[in-house]
């Protein structure tokens, strides 16, 4: 319904009295997009906690605060990442487009022409994107099924003794005891960089074959 500022800043404060008068803050819910000083320091950060709604969110729940939960559990860096594209030889682009959506855009179209110079790109994800079509390798796996190959991978690394030593740690006679369908015993394994690895294998990887 058109209607003019003053207008309609009165239904919205007589909507949000209601809402107060009947004792239901909670379904008072505000969204902002990008940062001002206004949004930030007064409707976000001031209004809602006045006013007993804990339901006010920030652009950052899809974007910058997203992209940290991914490094943060699974490498424990909640923070931004800038990868050293610049000498990179082996570039596996997993599940994700980086020629097209990432916080990096220019850097990646910038240095990607350089890394297939080089080296090797290999893609894996289920649709034909900007990065799939230019690698040197796609991997067109089902939609869901990520986490089926990378148990594999992960098998074939350990069973095969391929993982990095010098990061991860190894077993402390200097025998490889991971075997397929076999249990290991925790404390026969020196981590260095890692948590949990012996234990990872023992509940998930033991029977994860390719």
């Amino acid at each position: 319904v058109p209607m003019r500022w003053d207008e309609a800043l009165d239904t919205l404060a007589d909507k949000m009295m209601e809402l107060r008068k009947n004792n239901e803050p909670e379904k008072l819910m505000y969204m902002r997009g990008r940062y001002s000083p206004t949004s930030t320091d007064l409707l976000y950060g001031t209004l809602p906690k006045i006013f007993g709604t804990p339901n006010y969110y920030s652009h950052s729940a899809i974007c910058a605060e997203a992209e940290k939960m991914g490094p943060g559990y699974t490498q424990g860096f909640f923070g931004y990442r800038d990868y050293d594209l610049a000498k990179t030889k082996c570039l596996v682009v997993w599940g994700c487009d980086p020629l097209s959506s990432n916080r990096q855009v220019p850097n990646a179209i910038a240095k990607f022409s350089d890394i297939l110079d080089r080296g090797t790109v290999i893609a894996v994800d289920p649709r034909m994107s900007a990065s799939v079509a230019k690698a040197n390798e796609w991997l067109p796996i089902r939609p869901g099924e990520d986490g089926a190959l990378a148990a594999g991978i992960a098998h074939v690394l350990l069973t095969e003794g391929l993982w990095s030593k010098e990061f991860v740690g190894s077993f402390k006679d200097g025998k490889n005891l991971f075997k397929t369908g076999a249990t290991v015993d925790e404390t026969a394994f020196a981590e260095k960089q890692t948590h949990g690895i012996v234990k990872f294998w023992n509940i998930e990887l033991k029977d994860r074959t390719p």
